[in-house]
């Protein structure tokens, strides 16, 4: 596919609002499944907050314990907290809709006979490794999935965040289960109702649950970040493995496909408050702005 690109300098600057909201100031898609579990999911972060700070941490008798234990726990929640709200919030590079029309490709500036791909779906013009999600209902480039926990898709803007998403909450459920067994041991040596502001069934009923959570999220969450970061080395999004799709691109090296997700190596790259340093130049025509 011989693309031949034309600059393009006021394009969707207004027109463009669907999956927008805030006045177009924040990307938000509209699907109630998705809102359900994004909701969710904060519901099941806050629950392991009230049980690791009120049954565990709070009562501990032991302040050097209680204290370093308090701030690497609240830190990690936050972090995973942001990451979700980041990746939720953000366009994960959303194809305009509705830019196939033929003024516009003249005004990209196409060649009669020149190859291009349009999506029937949304009416617009593909880029390489674009696909089109039926929830969305956008092509979105660099597509890896829809996830509906954090209400969005994965892709090429908000791949860094998912991952730290999957970082953070992978590290408070390891961290959450290390605390209950050691909690488990401290009641057992002393007297339960010592050991919890509560009683010994409820005491008993939230630090089982909180285990059955952190072991399922551990779980599911470890998965997706290898799983991630597998994609990301080899340069491949999880659509296009699936599909199994022959790699039209000229593939980049790991160092530098790990750049193009999180920047050069900073300790920017566990923050989700920054956004990548060295994003590669771009087309704006393919781009919502």
């Amino acid at each position: 596919m011989d693309y031949q690109y034309a600059p393009l300098p006021t394009m969707m600057s207004s027109g463009d609002m669907h999956n927008r909201c805030w006045g177009g100031r924040a990307w938000c898609v509209k699907d109630i499944c998705g809102i359900v579990c994004a909701i969710l999911t904060w519901m099941l972060i806050l629950f392991a907050e009230f049980v690791v700070m009120r049954v565990i941490l709070l009562p501990s008798p032991n302040v050097i314990f209680r204290t370093i234990n308090i701030i690497i726990f609240q830190s990690f929640a936050f972090l995973a907290f942001a990451s979700h709200v980041r990746t939720m919030l953000s366009d994960p590079g959303a194809v305009p809709r509705g830019n196939a029309t033929k003024e516009m490709i003249l005004q990209m500036g196409y060649r009669e006979g020149q190859m291009l791909f349009k999506c029937p779906k949304c009416c617009s013009i593909k880029p390489d490794r674009a696909h089109h999600c039926s929830v969305c209902q956008r092509c979105i480039r660099k597509m890896d999935h829809h996830c509906p926990w954090v209400n969005n898709c994965v892709g090429e803007n908000n791949q860094k965040y998912f991952v730290l998403f999957t970082l953070y909450i992978a590290l408070i459920s390891v961290h959450s289960m290390i605390l209950v067994v050691n909690q488990f041991a401290e009641c057992v040596k002393s007297e339960w109702r010592l050991c919890s502001p509560y009683s010994p069934p409820a005491t008993v009923f939230l630090l089982l649950f909180l285990t059955f959570e952190a072991l399922l999220f551990a779980v599911f969450t470890v998965i997706m970040l290898v799983t991630q970061l597998s994609a990301i080395f080899n340069d491949q999004t999880g659509i296009e493995q699936l599909k199994k799709e022959e790699a039209r691109w000229a593939k980049k090296s790991r160092l530098k496909s790990i750049q193009s997700v999180f920047g050069r190596f900073s300790l920017a790259w566990f923050s989700p408050f920054t956004q990548p340093s060295c994003k590669a130049k771009f087309d704006s025509h393919f781009y919502s702005v």
